[in-house]
């Protein structure tokens, strides 16, 4: 896609434009809205995960990886339909529109964790070497979002029911992903299912890198990698089958 590098970019940025236009506080409300999640649900599980080491900032790193799946996939969904002209009446690389889409995300996403490493440094007293890392950790997870929002964008053309499901699925993931109670209370029978979600893995490598200053275990960064890359495979593979009929669909 690199002939196209300048539509990518041109399409990314009016993304950006959209989200926020004719809002009064534009881009802080990305900023704006983490922090109010986290703060309604630290007031609602404090009595319970409370005495957790590193409650609050633990629950806001969730939160703010949770989002860039969240709204990344969610948003993508009508990445192609949203654009019929591009469809019907130009020839591109039709993942071209899911890309921008997903690029916008990821901007967002950067920008909201540039906000939280200096709320990290105060709560810990200094940043972990190890969050250096997070650049590549954040690559994987925009691969592994681009290759979800594939597979979405390309079956929602065919079946608009999808985002009511996929809305569903999103909230059923949340609260199947240790964003806000930590790993430790899942009980061990089920751990091998939480640990196969990888939501799960992305969300203690992120708190590895940027709260404990460890390095993830070898296994979570293979399961990661995997993760992005079969997902990827999957979507881009079905895109191509189900391209073909996108212009009569729209």
């Amino acid at each position: 896609m690199w002939q196209y590098r300048e539509l990518i970019r041109n399409l990314t940025v009016a993304d950006l434009k959209n989200r926020y236009q004719n809002t009064s506080l534009g881009f802080f409300w990305s900023l704006l809205s983490p922090f109010l999640l986290a703060g309604v649900l630290y007031f609602v599980f404090r009595h319970l995960f409370g005495q957790e080491e590193y409650f609050a900032i633990n629950l806001l790193v969730g939160i703010m990886a949770w989002r860039f799946f969240a709204i990344g996939t969610s948003s993508s969904l009508g990445a192609i339909v949203a654009k019929p002209n591009l469809v019907t009446k130009v020839y591109i690389p039709r993942q071209i529109l899911v890309l921008s889409n997903v690029l916008a995300n990821l901007i967002s996403s950067l920008l909201e964790f540039a906000v939280l490493l200096p709320i990290i440094f105060i709560l810990l007293g200094h940043l972990p070497a190890t969050v250096l890392l997070f650049p590549f950790i954040h690559l994987v997870y925009f691969w592994f979002i681009f290759g979800a929002g594939l597979l979405l964008s390309s079956l929602y053309v065919y079946f608009r029911d999808l985002n009511q499901i996929w809305e569903v699925l999103t909230n059923v993931l949340f609260f199947c992903s240790p964003i806000v109670y930590p790993l430790a209370i899942v009980p061990a029978y089920l751990m091998p299912h939480y640990l196969f979600n990888p939501i799960t893995q992305f969300i203690e490598i992120y708190r590895d890198l940027m709260i404990a200053g460890s390095l993830p275990s070898l296994y979570s960064i293979v399961s990661v990698i995997t993760a992005g890359i079969v997902l990827y495979f999957a979507g881009n593979f079905v895109f191509n089958k189900l391209q073909r009929r996108f212009a009569e669909e729209i």
